[in-house]
């Protein structure tokens, strides 16, 4: 009996040293929170972004050269990820999910809690300031275009809050090149409420400093670049105050030029005259 009890012994201390190594059974543990919860937005810089219409879609818009496009009929293309583009048919389009480069500043123009990241609300109010303003694909996408907008309507009740524009008794054009903005403004108070204006693309910066226009040609014609330059209002050897066909926020700028929308320039050369002071300041973020 002893010597089947000296067989057995160190059969039952293996055993007992493979349950302390192998531990308590294991126990099924409850699935992660984080595997049921929703996708994070994905967040796109300007750079990772594309027209969101197709070419064809956006030739569709164009107008006629050289013919005056319908006042307030152009729309503005969005620049979106690549996967949200719009290839066909511009119809009611899905609210996008994806986190754009300005979030912030629409959510906090729009009244959002400001956190940069999209939500099912957030897309809404975006989509609507879109339709309000002809930006398409009115996606709810917050990219380049929706923040331009929302950087012209942010300034309109005070362009020159910054004060880098001089205050003259003199008519002054204001051209901002950070913000893209241009006004005018006399003796402290502006009379010509800020727009959009697309400056010189790099390599061709627009040139900064104190002007007075003189040359005015309504109907110009580039002789450098032979393009056609409406309401041309000239400030520095040949830059010049004029306006485009194209969409003002697409391309990524003029020669040298402040670009206008047809309708924007037209009133500008109502207003201005000949002598007339234009002042350039700031740095276009893109070049």
């Amino acid at each position: 009996m002893r010597e089947g009890m000296k067989r057995t012994l160190p059969a039952l201390l293996v055993c007992a040293s493979l349950l302390v190594v192998a531990g308590p059974p294991a126990v099924a543990a409850a699935p992660s929170p984080v595997s049921r919860a929703v996708p994070e937005p994905v967040s796109y810089p300007d750079a990772d972004l594309v027209p969101g219409l197709s070419r064809a879609l956006r030739a569709a818009e164009q107008e006629t050269p050289g013919r005056a496009p319908a006042r307030g009929q152009q729309r503005h293309t969005e620049y979106v990820p690549r996967s949200e583009a719009v290839r066909h048919s511009p119809g009611p389009v899905a609210c996008s999910r994806s986190t754009g480069p300005y979030q912030r500043q629409a959510e906090r123009y729009l009244g959002r809690e400001v956190d940069g990241r999209q939500s099912t609300g957030d897309c809404r109010a975006i989509r609507r300031f879109q339709q309000a303003h002809r930006i398409a694909p009115a996606s709810g996408f917050a990219g380049p275009v929706t923040g331009a907008m929302v950087r012209l309507m942010r300034a309109k009740k005070d362009p020159n809050r910054a004060g880098h524009c001089p205050d003259r008794p003199e008519r002054t054009v204001c051209a901002d090149l950070t913000r893209q903005l241009l006004w005018v403004q006399q003796d402290g108070r502006v009379i010509f409420d800020p727009v959009v204006m697309r400056s010189g693309a790099p390599t061709m910066e627009t040139r900064t400093g104190t002007y007075r226009i003189y040359l005015r040609h309504r109907h110009h014609i580039s002789n450098l670049y032979h393009t056609s330059m409406p309401f041309a209002q000239f400030f520095d050897r040949g830059e010049a105050l004029h306006a485009v066909y194209d969409d003002i926020y697409q391309g990524p700028g003029s020669h040298g030029c402040i670009n206008l929308t047809w309708g924007d320039a037209q009133k500008l050369w109502e207003l201005l005259k000949k002598q007339d002071v234009v002042y350039v300041w700031g740095r276009k973020p893109s070049v």
